[in-house]
């Protein structure tokens, strides 16, 4: 089902068919408290005549409402008044005239026990008209008894419901018209906005990242998926963008040293060479391998922190670090360089030992790399806010200013720095498993020149409360 059909079919048919049913429900209790509103007027004027028939002179029976100055005002919806005598013939009977005309004056009705309970009853003539009647046995001064009738008809009752369903089912009309309107229109807005985000899923689908969704001020659900969207597209593209650095990165990285072997390989085949040459040609390829290796593995820990799919675990970092830095301490010693730590206590923290691991040893072996012969490199556990940092501080050439956020990029390599050994994967890998432990990672605030110190940061555990 569409989404126009939908909406014509719950937002307009629904609920104009509820109005109609629902003001047809109204239509009978209104007849209903109409009718029984005329049976109190009846009983009321029953009331009255009853105790007033006898009153006249010389006690002769008589209907008051036949001698009332305001008769002729109330005749179109006065009640019909009946007076039976002790042998059920009609005595009196209001209005006045021939009774053949009035089809409920030639009825006979022989009174009953006076003092009993007034009877209600509708009757339905013959042409299709209905009429409400109540009677009341009374007994005049001389002890005879009679039967008090008053007939009123329904007809203004019916009228009176019928003009409210006509009026009623108009309005029901109109509001389902009305609705009807407003539904298709909200349906092509609807369809419209919704079919601009299709449109673009599709193209997402083909791999076009380069443009976002179209354009959507409403800030309902759909506006809000549009966001979502438009950051989703944002995020795509950037993947992407790394994505082709990377192989780019990749591609270069690889090169070089397949060169230099082919190269090798190439002079050693040109002519015949000595054991010793061919020797020399194959530890040079050797060296080659072993650093497409590294790079390969390295490029292996970066898509695999990029994942994420990692076993996290509550632990402490501050163990962690300890063991990396100890680690550390034999390539420190053989470089002439210090490793202290300093550490504030136990640092709770969910995450993944491995990956956290791999990531702590990548700032230790750069600050190792760059350090200069007999200094010192400072590694500092503590504790800012909801986080915990872990700060690598060394005392080499540092990071230009400009390049510090682009360090850790994949294969980024600063400037003056390109003969250091290393594959310009290993702050690009701290980096990402920063963010997959939902934290970050990023070059301290400082003057050039003077040292390098990185951050990592990861959220802090909340200590459990103790029962009791």
């Amino acid at each position: 089902m569409t989404l126009a059909r939908r909406l014509w079919l719950l937002g307009a048919l629904v609920p104009a068919l509820a109005a109609f049913v629902a003001l047809s429900m109204a239509g009978q209790l209104f007849r209903y408290d109409l009718e029984r509103s005329l049976d109190r007027a009846l009983l009321a004027q029953a009331a009255v005549e009853s105790v007033s028939l006898f009153d006249g002179p010389g006690q002769k029976v008589h209907l008051h409402m036949a001698v009332s100055p305001l008769v002729e005002q109330v005749r179109p919806f006065a009640p019909h008044g009946y007076l039976h005598g002790p042998d059920g013939e009609l005595v009196v009977r209001y209005p006045p005239g021939p009774a053949q005309g009035d089809p409920l004056a030639v009825e006979r009705h022989v009174p009953g026990e006076p003092g009993g309970e007034p009877v209600l009853m509708t009757h339905h003539l013959p042409g299709g008209g209905r009429w409400r009647e109540v009677l009341v046995n009374v007994r005049s001064p001389h002890g005879e008894r009679y039967v008090l009738r008053l007939a009123a008809s329904l007809g203004q009752v019916d009228a009176s419901v019928l003009t409210y369903h006509r009026m009623a089912f108009a309005l029901a009309a109109l509001l389902g018209g009305a609705l009807l309107v407003v539904q298709t229109q909200q349906a092509r807005r609807l369809a419209k906005r919704l079919s601009a985000i299709t449109v673009h899923l599709g193209q997402l689908r083909e791999g076009d990242f380069s443009r976002a969704p179209v354009e959507d001020a409403e800030a309902d659900e759909i506006g809000q998926l549009r966001a979502v969207l438009a950051d989703a597209t944002e995020r795509l593209r950037g993947a992407r963008a790394s994505q082709e650095r990377l192989i780019a990165g990749a591609a270069h990285e690889l090169r070089t040293p397949l060169t230099l072997m082919r190269t090798s390989m190439d002079l050693a085949l040109r002519r015949d060479r000595s054991p010793e040459e061919l020797r020399a040609s194959l530890l040079e390829a050797r060296g080659e391998v072993d650093r497409l290796a590294v790079l390969a593995g390295n490029m292996l820990d970066l898509a695999v922190a990029g994942r994420g799919a990692w076993d996290r675990k509550k632990g402490d970092l501050t163990v962690l670090v300890t063991q990396s830095v100890e680690g550390a301490r034999a390539e420190a010693e053989r470089r002439g360089l210090l490793i202290r730590l300093e550490s504030t206590g136990a640092a709770e923290a969910h995450f993944d030992a491995g990956a956290l691991r791999q990531a702590m040893d990548n700032l230790l072996s750069n600050a190792l790399k760059f350090s200069p012969a007999g200094s010192e490199v400072v590694v500092r556990v503590s504790r800012e806010g909801g986080r915990h940092q872990v700060r690598v501080a060394d005392t080499g050439p540092g990071i230009p200013i400009p390049e510090r956020e682009a360090v850790f990029e994949p294969f980024h390599r600063v400037l003056g720095t390109l003969h250091t050994p290393g594959t310009g994967l290993g702050l690009a890998i701290v980096r990402e498993v920063a963010e997959q432990h939902g934290g970050r990672a990023y070059v301290a605030p400082g003057p050039e020149g003077t040292g390098t110190e990185v951050v990592l940061e990861v959220p802090a555990s909340e200590p459990a409360e103790r029962s009791g």
